[in-house]
């Protein structure tokens, strides 16, 4: 029996948020862009230097949600250059003894899939995640597997490595709902780092807060928040505008304007409405929609001029 009943998601959600809190510290905001995308049914990237706690975020979220055994099914993939594309997806190998084949899957197929340092594999090895990013479904041969629900991917890259990576191409970013980064903790966060080492003791104690059901609850509950004809009319003006701007050479795509949509009701939802705010766009505009576009000039900040565009289209809406 668990220690806690089923909760609604104005319960659940700060639930899951304050868990993370006693492993993740002094990250809110970043615990809530987090939440709002996997309730939206997106997939994140985490972008940062080493040692922040990138890897610690995925085990944090898979042990804060109970899936029957302590916890959602969690898998790990080391991304390294000489990865197969079977090593993610799985494979059929024979069996002698009863004479055909037999899928051993791979750990894509999991509640919470952590590709650890994804740009340092090959292009052809990044491409196997495509189909189970976009479609929730890995094609063995002629036979469809698909992931346990909750799904999603949580990838980390390393931006000051050089070295051996391979940039993601476009379509592949362009399956990512946000690229969040953590960001250095601040001194009393810090303090009480050194004081608890939550990546090792805190996170080995940690248990469950909310079912499954109530995730999936909460997750049915962001997609019904409202959105007024006004800001869904900017979330199309902001995407055009990133398609024109002389300062792009490659602008946002339609899925990039669905993933706005999705976000902002879900991190509504997070910080307790029902209806969506200019504020949630301004919020995640360069978020979801900064990785996913390609600048003339690679010295120029994206996020600054994702927010510049965001601003001048939210300015002045009325959505009374």
């Amino acid at each position: 029996m668990l220690p806690f009943s089923r909760m609604k998601p104005d319960k659940a959600v700060p639930a899951l948020i304050d868990g993370a809190e006693k492993i993740i510290k002094g990250k809110r905001e970043f615990l809530e862009l987090l939440t709002a995308a996997i309730l939206a049914g997106g997939h994140v990237l985490i972008e940062d230097n080493p040692g922040l706690g990138k890897t610690t975020v995925a085990k944090t979220l898979a042990r804060l949600i109970d899936g029957g055994s302590r916890g959602l099914l969690f898998k790990r993939i080391q991304f390294t250059p000489d990865l197969l594309p079977y090593d993610i997806t799985g494979v059929d190998v024979f069996d002698p003894k009863s004479r055909s084949f037999r899928f051993i899957p791979g750990p894509v197929l999991a509640n919470i899939v952590l590709a650890d340092e994804i740009n340092r594999t090959t292009p052809k090895v990044q491409s196997a995640l495509l189909e189970v990013m976009a479609e929730r479904q890995v094609t063995i041969g002629q036979t469809t597997h698909r992931p346990p629900e909750p799904f999603f991917v949580i990838a980390t890259e390393n931006p000051i490595e050089s070295e051996g990576t391979f940039p993601l191409p476009a379509a592949q970013l362009d399956r990512f709902m946000m690229r969040l980064s953590l960001g250095y903790p601040d001194r009393e966060a810090e303090l009480s780092i050194l004081e608890e080492n939550p990546a090792e003791q805190g996170l080995a104690k940690l248990e469950p807060v909310i079912r499954l059901t109530d995730f999936i609850s909460a997750k049915k509950a962001a997609a019904a928040v409202f959105c007024h004809q006004a800001l869904k009319e900017a979330i199309a003006d902001i995407v055009r505008d990133t398609r024109i701007h002389k300062g792009f050479a490659l602008g946002a795509s339609p899925r990039a304007a669905l993933h706005l949509l999705d976000a902002a009701r879900a991190l509504a939802l997070v910080r307790g409405r029902s209806f969506v705010t200019d504020e949630d766009l301004a919020v995640l505009a360069a978020p979801v929609l900064a990785h996913r576009i390609k600048l003339r000039d690679p010295r120029t900040p994206a996020d600054k001029l994702i927010r510049e565009i965001c601003l001048a289209r939210i300015d002045g809406i009325k959505t009374e």
